[in-house]
């Protein structure tokens, strides 16, 4: 208890004394969006998790005062590097709670875990420490525990957890009442970039440690009677030479196999682009996340502006569905 209290007061500076502005194009990266009440959050990558709050999805307050004003210690014990720059959030109500994952990891290594948070309301921003949902080691781990996202079997009322970047590609387990891994749950393999027996042969121009096999970000939404895998091919982070682009598929089940348009299974390198740089108003884009809200499905990502040198921006699109069940974006 007096841990937590200590913890809450560290939190009172801040929250007094930090400045918030609005705009209606914010500079964003990773970006996952939740609905409660009548306020839209958007949480994304930034010290101790940006955070911005909208009444209408188009003019964003950004909140100078991160959701983790006080990183928990178990971060840094688990992570060796890792500091305040919090990667990839994901957030879900689950259960009358608010369940917020987020990645602590250090540039192109896979020393990584995934922690979690948990609040009764979004609005006050107080979230109990969870601990680690999954960690992963260099040179024990063929996969990189990072880019979380929270998805319910609504057949069981099961959540799933899909996450990863990089090495053996996308994974994804089953998780317990608490949000952690289920006893006995390993993690598997649910899409890669490539199929396994390809060997690219440019090498990964933003880290000489984590290959090729460039598929990050997953996200799962449910919509008719399939789940849609979204994942991110290629390389973000590099302004304008970024390539990113989003690539979809689709499966019965939750736990795949998911499928291209083709017919190919994601996790032997298939995928249908969903959406790509324009090179007119986006170089690239994704890191995406697709929501219901008021009965408007709707795609959001950060893309590397073509007019303003690369800079990461908010984007927004609404979802339309063709007769046989593929998703497609609007042209707003």
């Amino acid at each position: 208890m007096l841990r937590k209290i200590i913890a809450l007061i560290a939190w009172l500076p801040l929250m007094a004394y930090a400045q918030d502005f609005q705009t209606d194009t914010p500079m964003v990266h990773d970006p996952v969006m939740a609905k409660d009440g009548d306020t839209y959050y958007i949480y994304a990558t930034g010290k101790g998790i940006q955070q911005m709050t909208s009444k209408d999805r188009r003019t964003w307050t950004v909140s100078r005062q991160p959701v983790m004003t006080v990183i928990p210690g178990w971060t840094t014990d688990s992570v060796p590097g890792f500091g305040h720059h919090v990667w990839a959030p994901d957030v879900i109500k689950w259960h009358d709670r608010w369940w917020l994952a987020y990645s602590c990891s250090t540039f192109g290594r896979n020393g990584s875990a995934i922690g979690l948070l948990s609040s009764r309301s979004l609005g006050a921003n107080l979230w109990k420490d969870e601990g680690c949902i999954v960690s992963s080691c260099e040179k024990r781990d063929n996969w990189n525990a990072i880019d979380p996202n929270f998805v319910i079997d609504d057949a069981t009322d099961t959540p799933w957890l899909v996450w990863g970047s990089f090495w053996d590609g996308i994974q994804i387990a089953r998780l317990d009442s608490t949000m952690h891994i289920a006893k006995g749950q390993k993690p598997r393999t649910l899409a890669r970039r490539y199929d396994p027996s390809y060997k690219p042969t440019e090498p990964n121009p933003t880290s000489k440690y984590a290959g090729t096999n460039a598929i990050e970000a997953p996200f799962i939404f449910k919509h008719g009677g399939y789940y849609y895998l979204f994942v991110s091919w290629d390389y973000c982070c590099r302004g304008a030479k970024s390539n990113y682009r989003v690539a979809v598929g689709r499966s019965k089940t939750v736990d795949g196999p998911y499928l291209d348009r083709n017919g190919k299974d994601m996790a032997n390198g298939g995928g249908t682009i969903f959406l790509e740089g324009d090179k007119q108003q986006w170089e690239a884009a994704g890191h995406c996340a697709a929501y219901t809200f008021d009965d408007e499905d709707i795609f959001i990502c950060h893309g590397y502006s073509a007019t303003q040198n690369g800079v990461a921006l908010l984007i927004q699109r609404s979802i339309s569905w063709t007769a046989d069940g593929w998703p497609e974006l609007t042209s707003k």
